[in-house]
């Protein structure tokens, strides 16, 4: 199918170029003048037909499902019917053709070309650039221009003129040719709204199109400003029409096919500029001779008046392409305003609307954060281009900032990099405040999660040890009682039995206690208690190398270096050959670090146990870290403890 509709598309373009050919060669034969081709409008018809037959085969064929080429190619193909029959027209009339052939000459000429220009360009505007309306609701619009423009062709007055009347004369023309032409300007409007949602409600791709329509648009009104004011506006000067007419049908066709060819937006922002200057400088010059004739009686007001726009316009046009220009790229020469835009999402630790206001802010394509841990924060549309601002706090990275220029630029300009570099800053300390609470979070959790599992333990605990010997000392004390009445020789057992049951429940605990906090922590001190830990493990002798006096220490990180060096110890005992270990103590920047090291000859990997788990956990509950692994000299574990209580 689309190999057909391509066929299609050059078979329609082949008529449009035969047609306007039929049109200039009967001309030249038939040597019409110049006024007699622009009265007639072949002149125009054909200069019409042949800019929009070319862009409506570029389009239809690089997107035969969009209906703007093919629209393109009837509002090429209509004003040329019109051409065409025109040379025959002037020569059948001037040599007595049949009423029938004529009248069918005049039919077309009279049918064709209106088509163009009251159907298809106002359909072009509601389905561009997309191919289809804003919403549904806006084909009422379509079918009302196709209904308008049919009223209108379907029923035209008598041409004696011609030398003939088309056979679609009716009685009651007059009414349908009024209804037409009231519904002519509604119609344009709704053209014109319908781009104007579309451009507010569509993507940043969207408004790019529009934009190069609306600088077609501009370009073609500024060239035809002067003719306006003109009464006799000399045959050369039409040649501005004939070249600008073409304009919108090929700012369409780069919307569609290269919209981001080239950044539009500064061929908009200069088009407004000088069309506002324009017509500012025709109305205060019309205005200001106006009064200057009255009050100067003629003496020079023209020349007065022309002096005064001179030495305002600079100063007036500077201005105007500041405000053009803030409306167009945003506050890219006013950094303030674009870090004020951005400190006021950062103020609600918002990233996504950081991106948002910043890519709003300065009309940009596509704005990202990347946080250290892989999560993106976006807005717009990425592409390959995307320049990158580093994001660092003290240093260290915390993210990355990827910016992406407008479309049609292939890298920002430097007012924009610098803007990048102000905000980069501000960005970066919300990041690490992030990080910070993330981490807090997590250690929180961590926390929880800890105390948790302690109060498993704990229950766990009496319930398995501490529960049955009471209950089981409760049973003797009750069979005590009994037995002395009757077998005193079975009390005195019992009693035995009950001390027994009595001590296991003390060393039971003993033990419970020991878990929560070792007791030599507080009897002897770390370092002491480590030391007095260290003789356990024979025949590995321990080393304990620590400062004379440590700083005050927080229980939470006492009891975790106390438990992570058992551990460790215990490890090297059971899976280890070595007969020496070491346990290094180090204080340094509001840390504690604690290095086990040994003399084993395992290089092998090790694999992850309960022991090395339980390292891990104890130094992650505090907020600290912990690695582990065999080296060239044995194996080592180095555990690093803030000094402060986590908790």
């Amino acid at each position: 199918m689309p190999k057909r509709l391509t066929v299609l598309a050059y078979a329609l373009f082949g008529f449009s170029v035969l047609l306007a050919g039929v049109a200039v060669v009967g001309a030249l034969v038939l040597r019409i003048d110049i006024e007699t081709a622009w009265s007639a409008y072949l002149i125009t018809n054909t200069t019409i037909g042949l800019s929009a037959a070319p862009c409506g085969l570029l389009i239809a064929r690089a997107k035969p499902d969009n209906p703007i080429g093919w629209l393109f190619l009837i509002m090429g193909i209509a004003p040329l019917l019109t051409a065409a029959a025109t040379p025959f027209m002037f020569y059948g009339a001037a040599h007595d053709w049949p009423q029938f052939l004529l009248r069918l000459l005049v039919t077309v000429y009279m049918f064709s070309w209106s088509w163009g220009v009251f159907c298809c360009l106002p359909l072009i505007l509601q389905l561009f650039p997309t191919g289809k309306p804003v919403s549904r609701h806006w084909w009422v619009l379509c079918w009302l221009t196709v209904a308008a423009a049919a009223l209108g062709n379907m029923f035209v007055g008598p041409t004696p003129d011609y030398g003939a009347s088309s056979f679609l004369v009716a009685p009651w023309w007059a009414v349908t040719e009024g209804i037409a032409q009231n519904l002519a300007l509604p119609i344009f409007l709704g053209s014109i709204a319908s781009l104007v949602v579309r451009f507010v409600r569509g993507t940043e791709t969207i408004r790019q199109q529009v934009l190069w329509l609306l600088a077609a648009v501009i370009l073609v009104t500024l060239i035809n400003v002067p003719l306006m004011f003109q009464d006799n506006i000399p045959t050369g000067r039409y040649i501005l029409i004939l070249l600008s007419f073409p304009l919108i049908p090929v700012g369409v066709t780069i919307a569609v096919l290269r919209h981001g060819l080239y950044d539009v937006r500064i061929v908009v922002s200069r088009l407004v500029v000088y069309a506002l200057l324009t017509a500012g400088v025709i109305a205060v010059y019309v205005g200001m001779v106006a009064v200057l004739d009255r009050v100067l009686q003629g003496l020079g007001a023209p020349v007065i008046a022309a002096l005064a726009i001179a030495l305002a316009f600079n100063p007036v046009r500077v201005r105007l392409q500041r405000l053009v220009d803030h409306a167009v790229y945003g506050t890219r020469r006013d950094p303030v305003a674009a870090v004020s835009a951005v400190g006021q999402r950062l103020a609600g630790d918002d990233l996504g609307g950081v991106v948002s206001a910043l890519r709003e802010t300065l009309r940009l394509s596509y704005v990202a954060i990347e946080k250290s841990d892989g999560s993106t924060a976006e807005s717009g549309e990425p592409i390959a281009n995307s320049q990158a601002w580093p994001l660092t706090y003290d240093g260290k990275p915390v993210g990355k900032l990827l910016v992406g220029p407008r479309h049609g630029e292939r890298r920002l300009s430097r007012s924009d990099e610098k803007v990048m570099d102000l905000v980069a800053a501000p960005i970066a300390i919300v990041l690490h405040a992030q990080l910070l609470t993330e981490d807090l979070k997590a250690s929180r959790e961590r926390v929880i999660d800890a105390a948790e599992e302690e109060r498993t333990r704990l229950r766990r605990e009496l319930h398995d040890s501490l529960g049955p010997l009471l209950t089981g000392a409760a049973f003797k004390a009750d069979g005590i009682v009994l037995a002395a009445q009757h077998r005193p020789e079975r009390a005195e057992s019992l009693a035995i039995e009950l001390a027994d049951q009595l001590r296991q429940s003390v060393e039971a605990v003993r033990q419970l206690a020991y878990g929560l906090r070792p007791a030599a922590l507080d009897e002897l001190g770390l370092v002491a208690a480590l030391r007095e830990e260290g003789r356990r493990f024979s025949p590995v002798k321990v080393i304990i190398d620590a400062p004379d006096s440590l700083p005050a220490l927080p229980s939470s990180v006492e009891v975790a270096a106390y438990r992570i060096a058992a551990e460790a110890l215990t490890n090297i005992v059971r899976h280890s050959d070595a007969k020496l270990a070491s346990v290094q103590l180090i204080t340094n920047n509001g840390t504690l670090e604690m290095i086990i090291t040994d003399n084993g000859t395992s290089t092998a990997p090790w694999s992850p146990g309960l022991g090395l788990a339980s390292i891990k956990s104890r130094a992650a509950e505090i907020g600290g870290g912990c690695e582990a692994g065999p080296t060239a000299d044995g194996g080592r574990v180095v555990a690093t403890l803030p000094l402060r209580d986590s908790r």
